[in-house]
């Protein structure tokens, strides 16, 4: 009623005009008579005749004027709101609380219903679109999202309409308008998705085969059944890969290449990749199983760079031991298989070749900076303190990293602290070490190759030169732009690696019994007793270190550990739980002075309990779970801790858990234990 009446009072302005142009006739007319009587005569006659005109127009068309003036007005109104409620794209308007005020015919239909939803809540109907979901200001009057409703996908735009400033300043003049509606557009993307699926799924990734122990096996395989062995292998590939309509090619006698599309890359994830299981399953009288390593580039915006992207995915799997299968999509990454133990490479090439780089840079800089992992264990210690022989037999400075001393390494570090031989400033805080570091120094860091473990992070962004020397399997966040990376999966320890490397860039290499009984400690704890993860080089490493002084009678003194601990022990022990008739786990209490380590030796001694094939030990320091996982041979414990953000090797790993309580973790972990052999990965 409104809208009819400032029409009208509009139009009624418009038949006004001619009256308004007689006064102006009149006003010319009376002029007229003072310039000539006769001319003003005239000129009356006709302005009389126009008042009339005009005043008959206007009483005889007024009603007729008006009333096709306004029947179009409200004619062309009531197009437009029919064309909205015919509108294809579903359209509906809703009030502050979500409540449904109009809804157009394709809504109606897009719900399969009628106006019976009027005044409904509209997350009645589509679960997906609440009110929290609306615009909350006029400067953030528009919101998207995306939703799933009847098989159908949506793109959904929500816009705030303010009614007072819909409204002219005539209609609002009297009682101002503050209702806030939105108006709501659904458009129909169900089409264009599966154009982009399909799209994606016709994608190509890039993948890599090696065989990692092609020399060996062939070494361990008569000479008439080697073309035999190999065929198998081939044949294995390449059914296998025809599984997921690949093309593959053999690029060298030990690498493949294949392309495939990207709907095969799940089914090849699903199965876990189990041509790594069927390869390794081919005896044709081989001692040495065959093992793979596969690599997978996916989700990259080019082939080229998917191609990239399987490399640094084959990096990680060879610097992981090899066994497994990576794929990395994106940013993210993910791993398959990696059970079975390491082989020790017999061949000491890339030792030689990693020595003498290392070499170079100690050459071409001031000085060194070494730093291990937090909580510096004495593997940790021993490899930095051989890396320190080898930079002053060279003549440089170096600094060792150390924040804490733990009770693991505090009967070396005495030594060393009340030695007259070894400068004053040889062990560095966090603090001072990023004082002293700059551009001209090598940052030696040892028994760790992930960022997030180094005795301090920092320091990994104040110098150009890194160097990681680790036995460590690698994970998901290594340290990147090092100049240097010796990471091996197959040495017992750092200790061993650095007593190789000692060997080969000096002639005749001497430590002193300390630093030799050091070292020797690095290896002894990280085998356990020779134990786990020895090798023959680890042995070799061992009559390096005695030749060089190390004395075990005064290792084993120095490393014993008095009455408290051992009761400590014993009651991990006896704390312990199997679970799943062949898992050790148990908790240790930190009333002790480093709870770590007694776990650590708690997870070794339940080892030796019959039918267990993995232990457990989770300990608690610094508002932190630390976990100690250890097998015998069977089960990879890595494995297990990645899921919990760890790492470490087949048969010695660990996790950190921030934010849990002791009973949250082992809950957690029982869960992970649960599923994974379920899942048969275990």
């Amino acid at each position: 009623m409104e809208d009819k009446l400032l029409l009208k009072s509009k139009i009624e302005k418009y038949l006004r005009i001619p009256f308004l142009l007689g006064v102006l006739l009149i006003a010319m007319n009376l002029t007229l008579y003072t310039l000539d009587f006769t001319s003003g005569l005239v000129a009356s006659g006709f302005v009389i005749v126009y008042v009339i005109a005009a005043i008959v127009g206007y009483i005889t068309n007024q009603a007729t004027v008006m009333q096709e003036m306004i029947s179009f007005a409200f004619e062309h109104g009531t197009i437009q709101k029919e064309l909205l409620r015919e509108l294809i794209i579903p359209y509906t308007l809703v009030d502050a609380e979500a409540r449904i005020l109009w809804s157009n015919q394709a809504f109606y239909k897009m719900i399969h219903s009628d106006r019976r939803h009027m005044r409904k809540h509209m997350h009645t109907i589509i679960p997906d679109i609440t009110k929290e979901l609306f615009p909350d200001s006029e400067k953030d009057d528009f919101r998207q999202i995306n939703i799933a409703y009847d098989g159908h996908y949506f793109r959904v735009e929500i816009k705030r309409v303010n009614l007072q400033n819909s409204l002219t300043k005539e209609l609002a003049s009297g009682e101002v308008l503050q209702e806030i509606l939105f108006a709501i557009y659904f458009y129909d993307e169900t089409e264009l998705i599966k154009y982009i699926t399909e799209s994606e799924k016709q994608k190509l990734v890039s993948g890599l085969i090696y065989i990692d122990n092609y020399e060996e096996v062939m070494d361990d395989v008569e000479e008439v059944r080697q073309s035999l062995l190999i065929a198998l292998i081939d044949r294995r590939i390449h059914k296998y890969m025809q599984s997921v309509d690949a093309i593959i090619k053999k690029l060298e006698k030990d690498k493949y290449l294949f392309v495939c599309q990207q709907q095969y890359l799940e089914q090849l994830q699903v199965n876990k990749f189990s041509l790594l299981d069927e390869v390794r399953s081919i005896s044709i009288g081989n001692e040495i199983a065959v093992t793979l390593s596969i690599a997978v580039g996916a989700d990259a915006d080019t082939y080229l760079l998917a191609y990239e992207y399987s490399h640094m995915a084959m990096d990680l799997a060879l610097g992981r031991g090899g066994d497994q299968a990576v794929v990395k999509k994106g940013e993210k990454i993910f791993y398959y298989g990696g059970k079975t133990q390491s082989a020790e490479k017999s061949t000491r090439v890339k030792a030689r070749v990693k020595a003498h780089a290392l070499k170079e840079l100690f050459i071409t800089n001031d000085k060194v900076m070494i730093m291990g992992h937090k909580l510096s264990d004495i593997d940790s210690l021993g490899a930095a303190l051989g890396i320190y022989r080898l930079t002053a037999l060279m003549e440089k400075k170096a600094h060792i990293v150390i924040n804490e001393i733990s009770s693991s390494i505090r009967p070396i570090m005495n030594t060393f602290l009340n030695s007259s031989q070894y400068p004053s400033d040889l062990f560095l805080s966090s603090e001072q070490a990023i004082e002293a570091i700059d551009y001209n120094t090598v940052l030696v860091v040892v028994d760790v190759n992930r960022s997030s473990y180094t005795e301090c992070e920092e320091l990994l962004t104040r110098t150009k030169s890194i160097v990681v020397i680790d036995h460590h399997r690698q994970g998901g966040d290594v340290i990147e732009h090092a100049t240097l990376s010796y990471i091996e999966p197959y040495a017992s320890s750092a200790c061993e690696m650095v007593a190789e490397i000692l060997q080969y860039l000096v002639d005749k290499p001497k430590l002193r019994p300390i630093e030799a009984d050091a070292m020797y400690s690095g290896i002894l704890v990280d085998t356990d007793n020779f134990v786990t993860k020895t090798g023959v080089r680890t042995f070799e490493a061992a009559s390096f270190l005695r030749k060089s002084g190390a004395d075990m009678t005064r290792v084993r003194k120095m490393f014993r550990s008095n009455i408290e601990s051992h009761k400590k022990i014993s009651e991990g022990v006896n704390n312990a739980e199997i679970y799943l008739d062949y898992f050790a786990i148990s908790v240790m209490p930190n009333d002790t002075d480093s709870p770590t380590v007694l776990a650590a030796k708690v997870a070794n001694d339940l080892l030796d309990i019959d039918g267990v094939r993995a232990s457990f030990v989770l300990t608690e320091l610094k508002n932190q779970i630390y976990i100690s996982a250890r097998s015998l041979d069977d089960v990879n414990v890595q494995v297990i801790m990645e899921h919990l953000d760890g790492g470490g090797h087949a048969t010695v790993a660990g996790a950190q858990l921030p934010d849990v309580n002791l009973e949250e973790a082992r809950q957690k972990l029982k869960d992970l234990l649960h599923t994974m052999y379920e899942e048969g990965d275990l």
